[in-house]
This record gives C-alpha cells, structure tokens and sequence, in this order.
C-alpha cells in the first residue's frame, strides 16, 4: 500500500517527491535523446551519455515493474495511455541492440511530461480541459461547415489566380494556385509563388485581408460555446474538488476529496 501511495498519488509527500524526481529524470533523458543527435556532441561524449541513458532506462524499468506489482488489477495500467507510453518509451534503448536505430523511440518520453498535471496538483486544469473538450465537440458542426465555405474558397480564387497569372508566375496548375491560395489565406506566405501582375497582386491583397477575418471565425465559435459551458458549469451547484487520489485496485484517479471508496471499482480508498 504504501507503494502504491508513492507512485501514483502526489497529494502524500513521498509521493510528491517521486513524482518531481520522476519529471526531472524524463525531462534529462529528453536532453539526452536531442545531444546524442548533434554529431559533435555525440562523438566526443558518446560513452558518457550512453551511460547516462542506460542509468535513467534502468531506473525507469523499474519503476515500470513497481507500477506494475503495485496494484490489484496491473493490467488496467498496463493497457492505460500512461502505460502504454511508460512501456514504449523504456524498450528501445535494450532493442537497441537487436533493432538498429530504434533509440530514436526515447523521444516517446517527452510525452510523460504529461504527468506534470499530477506532480503539481494542477487537477483543476483537468474540468477546464473538459470544458475546452466539450465546446470544440459543440461546435464540431459548425467548424466543419466552416472549413467547407473556406475550401470553395479557395478553389474559386485559386482558379482565379491561375486565370490572371498563368504559367510564368508559377501558377502551373489549378491545384497550385489552389495551394498558394490556402498559403495566403491562411498568412503562411512560404514566398515560393508569387503573383506579376497588377490584377493578381490586388487579387493577393483582397485574400491576404480575408485571411485575418477568418482566422478570427474558428475562435469566436469555439470561445461562445466554451463560455455557455463555464457558464453552465458554474450553475452547477454539486460541483466539488477532486484530488490526485488513485485507487489502490483499478488505478482510477480524479476521486473527490471526501470519497471513502473509489467511484469506478468500488474499491476501498
């Protein structure tokens, strides 16, 4: 149990500091993935971060097989995201030496960076993050609808452009004034096409100038139904706060603050 307490929960303070010396240990072994691709770097301090990797993949194996042996049902982390992510980001350096170049799979461990949510309490962030989830999912109809009106849009003035400019300008194709129309659209601008003549460049300008008015479309829809979701939220009167708590059996997490048993197993917390 008391394990258990350590690994998976940073409301104890073992906990706490497992977790931020766990998110310094990934955060170095990310910096060790980017020097070993420097070629100086890697030629002159191979052997040392070599040793470095092989010191923080064994650490990481091991707190694996303790996540593992720590709880009633393993196989609800085993096959969790954060598992699935734990294991592949801890096999490539010893298949490293069946598979040439599958250490590049290290960089995998930038994604338990995610853990930080848990390390510093930030579980509050997670209702807001619901929030956000829920108004893109409102709005899902209307973006699509959205990026429909864009994409004739674009095919329109794209035929346009080809029309007025031609072959000289690099407008070739429809689909590649289709291309460099969603590039100004969209205020990218590579600067690999560019428009001649007097009639295309005033063409550009009255896209570049619609470019901004859209961008702004996306964000106002999503911001109103994010904003009804707060708002509903917050008329939410049975709302309480949820602590980094993981059950002992299933490893669910997000329990409230006065749960006794654990909202998913029924387990004792």
């Amino acid at each position: 149990m008391k394990l258990h307490e350590i690994i998976y929960e940073a409301d104890t303070p073992m906990g706490r500091l497992f977790d931020i010396a766990l998110f310094f240990l990934i955060i170095l072994s990310v910096i060790l993935v980017m020097l070993e691709s420097v070629k100086d770097i890697d030629q002159n301090y191979h052997k040392t971060l070599l040793t470095l990797e092989w010191g923080v993949t064994i650490f990481f194996s091991l707190e694996y097989i303790a996540r593992v042996i720590s709880i009633k049902k393993p196989w609800k982390y085993i096959f969790s995201f954060y598992g699935i992510i734990d294991f592949i980001s801890t096999i490539p350096l010893y298949i490293s030496y069946i598979l040439a170049g599958s250490q590049v799979l290290l960089a995998v461990r930038a994604f338990r960076l995610l853990r930080i949510f848990r390390i510093l309490k930030l579980v509050k962030f997670i209702g807001e993050a619901s929030q956000l989830q829920s108004a893109l999912k409102a709005s899902r109809t209307k973006i699509a609808v959205f990026i429909y009106v864009v994409l004739i849009l674009s095919v329109i003035l794209g035929t346009l452009m080809y029309l007025i400019e031609g072959d000289e300008a690099g407008f070739t194709s429809i689909p590649r004034s289709i291309y460099w129309t969603i590039v100004t659209l969209t205020t990218v601008g590579y600067g690999d096409i560019a428009p001649q003549t007097s009639l295309g460049q005033f063409m550009a300008t009255v896209i570049m100038i619609l470019g901004y008015g859209i961008i702004a479309v996306p964000t106002g829809i999503v911001t109103a139904e994010f904003s009804r979701s707060k708002k509903g939220r917050a008329d939410d009167q049975n709302m309480v706060h949820v602590n980094t708590q993981a059950c002992p059996s299933c490893s669910a997490e997000g329990h409230r603050d006065d749960a006794t048993h654990c909202y998913n197993c029924g387990h004792s917390l």
